[in-house]
């Protein structure tokens, strides 16, 4: 019979039990939410050498393989790092990133799975043997249709485009091609000029390029939205949105703060929205948008994990 530190410790490597058995599911985690035809060629080899013969794909678009017996969880390590893959996805640390498919999708305003590969390099990996007060879960979505649900994770962002208007280039046609691509309804004629509702924006992007008369740049730079807190299951919260949009080359820092001001005021085994909820939006905003924090790295990280008197 198995000890409970011995599952514990499988559990810390990526494997949890599967129940009433000895066996386990070990979930194997791709790079930027993306396998390559190899890997899955290497995974459905692994799972039939020391799994039952099945690939599972998990909510955060990993992939798990049931019924590995503990005796051949080395093994199994040992074969998934011969072909590039590795198991992991556990504990109270970064979880994997998920992005929707904002890289191909028509509505894409970004390239959400190269910003998710970043990521995942930066925080999955580069902070995988730094432990949190609790899970940290990571969606990039790439246009308001919120598809990968970035608010329901504890740091979301979905990618913006918010449409330039020059009211000088209009000609009030009677058929406005941007008022007819706006889903939200915040484009209109109005006196025969066309005017945008930047309260019902959304800045999805829909309506950019589609004046023939230029009135509506055909361009407009790609911004973030940043969602903060969101929990989903026992507890569920919205994330809440952070005061303004952040660009690209903002994102990657602006969640290492995040999780800096977590690890520093979070208390063990509750969650970033709690957190949030018991010391400020306006706290952590601060934190977010000044660099006072970075100045605490190290400390912060090399601190014990604050537990509630």
């Amino acid at each position: 019979m198995l000890k409970p530190e011995q599952i514990m410790d499988a559990a810390a490597r990526g494997f949890l039990r599967n129940r009433g058995t000895e066996c386990f599911s070990g979930r194997i985690v791709p790079r930027g939410t993306v396998f390559t035809a190899e890997h899955f060629e290497a995974m459905a080899e692994l799972s039939r050498r020391f799994g039952d013969g099945r690939l599972i794909a998990t909510s955060r678009q990993a992939v798990e393989i049931p019924h590995i017996a503990y005796e051949d969880l080395e093994a199994a390590e040992a074969f998934a790092a011969a072909h590039g893959l590795a198991f992991g996805g556990t504990g109270p640390r970064v979880r994997p990133v998920t992005a929707c498919k904002g890289t191909t999708c028509v509505y894409g305003n970004t390239d959400t799975l190269a910003l998710a590969a970043q990521i995942h390099d930066l925080y999955y990996e580069g902070w995988h043997h730094i432990k949190l007060p609790h899970k940290f879960k990571i969606g990039i979505g790439g246009c308001p249709n919120s598809c990968i649900k970035p608010s329901l994770n504890d740091f979301g962002v979905e990618g913006c485009r918010t449409p330039i208007l020059d009211q000088s280039l209009c000609r009030g046609c009677k058929v406005c091609a941007v008022e007819a691509a706006c889903p939200m309804k915040a484009a209109t004629l109005q006196d025969g000029r066309l005017t945008i509702d930047r309260a019902l924006c959304n800045s999805c992007g829909r309506c950019t390029g589609k004046c023939p008369f230029g009135a509506v740049a055909k361009e407009s730079p790609t911004l973030y939205r940043v969602f903060v807190g969101g929990t989903w299951g026992k507890t569920t919260q919205m994330g809440k949105t952070l005061s303004r949009l952040v660009k690209e080359d903002e994102v990657a820092l602006l969640l290492e703060k995040a999780m800096l001001w977590f690890r520093k005021n979070g208390y063990v085994k509750e969650r970033f929205a709690k957190t949030i909820d018991r010391v400020g939006l306006d706290s952590l905003e601060a934190a977010l948008f000044g660099d006072e924090i970075l100045n605490e790295k190290d400390e912060i990280l090399a601190g014990e994990l604050k537990t509630p008197n």
